[in-house]
């Protein structure tokens, strides 16, 4: 009887793995990215500072999280990371330079403050919606969501951007938003 809990216990596991809650099978709305954000602050850790953050959707391998991060500004010092297949990868480091009055955490943001990943989800949502209901593209697919943060630092012009494909590729439309969610525009 042992012999045969062992291996079952074996298979459940390795179902849950499979089935899993990891950041790269999460689906693209406010729940799923939640999740990603969960795997952004365990990684990097909740005080993070970020200058770049893009989800890419990939049919094969799911979400691919790649980032620029740091968690000392001051330092100069980031690291650009990818998560593929719920696995991390340090791609490069990278030294900042910050004109001359400014500070270094006047070129990023941090998660919860004032980006809001849950949002960036119903923006996909959102998006996909639109595109569906003014295109009449059945099932677009998420090719990549994106916080920009403008290269004057300016926070108020932080934009989630959120680019679709039609289910089985050609034309990318991109739908721009602010902070608030608030759309600015759409392009193709």
């Amino acid at each position: 009887m042992k012999s045969l809990k062992i291996p079952g216990l074996f298979l459940v596991l390795a179902l849950l793995h499979a089935c899993g809650g990891g950041a790269s099978n999460q689906e693209a709305n406010a729940d799923g990215f939640l999740v990603i954000e969960k795997a952004l602050k365990d990684k990097f850790g909740e005080d993070a500072y970020f200058t770049d953050l893009a989800i890419s959707h990939n049919n094969s391998i799911g979400n691919i999280i790649s980032v620029t991060v740091t968690s000392d500004p001051s330092s100069l010092k980031m690291g650009q990371w990818t998560q593929s297949n719920d696995m991390w990868t340090q791609t490069s480091d990278i030294t900042l330079e910050v004109p001359q009055g400014m500070n270094a955490s006047d070129f990023m943001f941090q998660l919860g403050d004032p980006i809001d990943l849950a949002k960036l989800g119903d923006l996909v949502v959102k998006s996909k919606e639109k595109l569906e209901e003014e295109k009449e593209i059945p099932n677009p697919s998420l090719q990549m969501a994106i916080v920009k943060i403008p290269k004057d630092g300016e926070r108020s012009k932080i934009q989630y951007l959120v680019l679709l494909q039609p289910e089985n590729g050609g034309t990318t439309f991109t739908y721009s938003y602010d902070l608030n969610g608030d759309f600015i525009s759409m392009n193709y």
